[in-house]
């Protein structure tokens, strides 16, 4: 990283750390609210945690293949980040300035929880659907897999913390491989490896939320409908569906499609009808 902080890289550090606890404060408002009665705003404020969440896997995606395809230019060299990031760094690297990575740590630890939210926006967003959901299948595999690299990320950046001479973790194979190219190699990949994963997951997941979209939009709609009588779903003849009207007197009017009233239910369409 190397430099002294700027003001541009301390306000960019402050936002981007804001925006890890904004997501993470939405995720518990809205696990909260999906527990009771469905509300207006939860679908839309759903719709956009999941599209945060997106936007910023896109651009820590992005750090991983810039930094494994500078390792694949010059593999004998220190590991490279991009200038933003750099930025980003160097000003969370102010909170302890005698911990030259420590900055660095952060910044991946917070990354990684910024597309953690966003998955599990999917599958908060996916609760109220009934049956089974592909996108909700996927997002909690997601979930699972970052949460495993999230907590790889916190014990990095805690081992930094608490004053180890160099990160400790899986990807660093517990602190045993020594500062160079060999270490270098190691972290890059593996970090590489899991996002790569990680954002195959996410795009399978939007994949599904999108074909399911109609599914997952009725959860949210509210369960009366018409003059508040309870809707009952009616199968539509030949069409393979059903839609939903609302059951009472003047939808089902008494007599009205029995053996005894010589009618059925579909004379209606037969109406004006010769031959």
């Amino acid at each position: 990283m190397g430099g002294m902080a700027s003001s541009v890289d301390t306000v960019g550090a402050v936002l981007f750390i804001l925006w890890t606890v904004a997501m993470w404060a939405a995720v518990a408002v809205l696990a909260y609210a999906n527990r009771g009665v469905v509300k207006p705003w939860l679908y839309k404020s759903s719709v956009g945690l999941i599209g945060l969440g997106v936007v910023g896997q896109l651009g820590h995606f992005q750090e991983h293949v810039s930094q494994a395809g500078y390792w694949v230019a010059h593999p004998l060299s220190p590991a490279w980040m991009t200038p933003w990031a750099n930025s980003l760094a160097r000003g969370m690297g102010q909170i302890d300035m005698t911990k030259p990575s420590l900055g660095m740590e952060i910044l991946h630890l917070t990354g990684n929880f910024i597309f953690l939210a966003g998955l599990v926006g999917i599958v908060l967003i996916t609760k109220r659907a009934t049956g089974h959901l592909q996108s909700r299948k996927w997002a909690k595999m997601g979930v699972w897999m970052q949460g495993i690299h999230g907590l790889e990320h916190v014990i990095l950046t805690l081992s930094v913390v608490l004053g180890a001479s160099r990160a400790i973790g899986l990807s660093t194979w517990f602190g045993t491989i020594p500062p160079g190219p060999a270490l270098t190699t190691y972290r890059v990949w593996w970090h590489f490896v899991a996002n790569l994963i990680g954002t195959g997951i996410l795009a399978v997941s939007l994949y599904h939320l999108w074909r399911e979209k109609r599914a997952v939009k009725a959860g949210y709609q509210p369960e009366l409908a018409g003059d508040g009588a309870a809707a009952a779903p009616v199968t539509v003849p030949g069409a393979g569906r059903t839609t939903e009207t609302p059951a009472g007197p003047e939808t089902c009017p008494a007599g009205r499609g029995t053996p005894d009233s010589g009618t059925d239910a579909a004379e209606p369409a037969l109406a004006g009808r010769t031959g």
